[in-house]
């Protein structure tokens, strides 16, 4: 009897009662909002945010940008996708540029506001480009809610790069002051890797309210694949943006030196961005049509499979400002499912890995890049040798061993913080 009596006090206290006896109201979950300018379903770093929320108990939504053929709303994974603007990456000058970007801050600031008006939400997390999107976020902040600034790319040197801009200009000069402004309008400050977060300290941000967490793979979606390679076939793998400072045309012209070499060979481009005419023209030029394939844009749940397909992975970016800095996603997913990776000698990338994991070229010179590519094609055993080391490796840069770094920082801005689960 005495256990029964236990067993109902347990069910009991489990319906909801206090220990005086009383029963208590049952609290709604945390409400999350992730606020990105990018196509929600192929920005990885987003996506692991909102779904690590969600698995642990928050009605998370996400704000972005609608790309052709997909729905203004939807649920993907747990999480709420409202896609309230239309972009085609094409803008290829800065008033464009800017009134796209002006257009979806509006956009934001208003669906924000409305939400508010239906109880609001706790933790909003808004990812730049551009640093400003953080004050959409004014009357949530006002009443209650917290803010993360999540820098993916540092904003002065990403528009230096993309309009071929001097860091000693006015405009410059002006997204540094816009840097700190919203940097000093958020409760905390995330950023994408060492060198921005060593940048950030000295411009812009204090070091009580500045994390760095990294672009880190899900090992849940990238993981070696178990499928052998086809014998008829050597796909050389590019996914990601097609912006100038990516370096595909470096790529394509080193693909153009070898392709004699290794007739069975494919280069296939995943992605969008405003370089894709410029590229299609370059493949139409060297006569590599059925060679250079310029497939599209995929989601992250995508790529696994085209990854597993491919013999390699090759990251060209130039090392010339923003790109010497920027820390591309694409290479530890590429370690992750065990792809050997062809990547520039740049100042982010010689930070984080080394000769034995991946083959490193001079960046900016598609000669040397062919040369790498040549190596790696008529040398099965140095690719197996990187793949092997590359899995161990990414061991250590993996979202699951990371995560813990964003819900510990959510659980100290966010009232009665949940554990992980």
């Amino acid at each position: 009897m005495a256990s029964s009596n236990n067993s109902a006090v347990a069910e009991f206290d489990n319906s909801g009662a206090d220990q005086g006896g009383k029963l208590s109201t049952p609290q709604p979950p945390r409400r999350a909002c992730m606020v990105s300018y990018s196509f929600y379903e192929s920005d990885n770093r987003v996506r692991r945010y909102a779904e690590l929320l969600a698995s642990q108990g928050y009605s998370v939504d996400a704000v972005a940008l609608q790309k052709q053929g997909r729905p203004k709303k939807s649920v993907l994974c747990g999480v709420r996708v409202f896609r309230i603007q239309r972009r085609t990456k094409t803008e290829k000058n800065k008033v464009t540029f800017f009134a796209k970007l002006m257009m979806f801050f509006l956009r934001t600031l208003l669906f924000l506001a409305r939400a508010q008006l239906r109880g609001g939400y706790d933790l909003i997390h808004v990812h730049s480009v551009p640093d400003f999107e953080v004050f959409a976020a004014i009357i949530p902040k006002l009443c209650g809610a917290k803010v993360i600034l999540d820098i993916h790319d540092i904003v002065p040197e990403f528009y230096a790069s993309k309009f071929h801009t001097s860091q000693s200009s006015i405009a410059f000069k002006a997204l540094v002051q816009v840097e700190k402004i919203s940097t000093a309008f958020s409760d905390h400050v995330i950023v994408s890797n060492h060198i921005w977060e060593e940048r950030l300290l000295s411009r812009s941000v204090p070091a009580s309210k500045l994390t760095t967490i990294m672009n880190y793979p899900d090992t849940k979606i990238f993981r070696p694949s178990e499928l052998p390679k086809r014998a008829d076939k050597f796909v050389v793998l590019y996914p990601g943006s097609l912006n100038y400072h990516q370096g595909l045309d470096l790529a394509i012209r080193a693909f153009h030196i070898v392709k004699d070499e290794a007739p069975q060979s494919e280069f296939h481009i995943y992605g969008s961005g405003g370089d894709f005419q410029n590229l299609k023209a370059l493949i139409q030029e060297l006569g590599l049509e059925d060679r250079v394939l310029l497939k599209g844009s995929l989601p992250m749940e995508g790529m696994p499979g085209v990854m597993e397909a491919a013999s390699i992975g090759v990251v060209p970016k130039r090392a010339e400002g923003f790109g010497n800095e920027a820390f591309s996603t694409k290479i530890l997913e590429f370690m992750a499912m065990g792809l050997p990776a062809i990547i520039p000698n740049t100042a982010i990338d010689q930070r984080y890995f080394n000769s034995e994991v991946v083959r490193f070229f001079c960046a900016g010179d598609y000669q040397d890049l062919a040369s790498a590519l040549r190596e790696l094609i008529s040398n099965p055993v140095l690719r197996e040798s990187l793949a092997n080391n590359a899995i161990e490796f990414v061991r250590e840069f993996s979202w699951d061993g990371k995560q813990s770094l964003y819900l510990d920082l959510v659980n100290s801005l966010v009232r009665d913080p949940v554990g992980v689960h």
